[in-house]
């Protein structure tokens, strides 16, 4: 997994956001072809989530 190209913000999948926001990443894919690590985040979820600062609000 490559890095994203922005900071990926917390509580979100540095993948997921790089996936969403590169197009480089999907450059090599035909049209209409699903991205093999995207269709696996959707069956199986995110495993590397950045955990999200706590709230001071409450």
């Amino acid at each position: 997994m490559t890095v994203a190209a922005r900071e990926t913000p917390p509580g979100e999948c540095p993948q997921c956001w790089q996936h969403a926001y590169d197009r480089r990443v999907h450059r090599h894919l035909k049209p209409r072809q699903d991205c093999p690590q995207c269709v696996d985040h959707m069956v199986n979820g995110c495993p590397n989530v950045v955990p999200k600062k706590p709230s001071k609000w409450w």
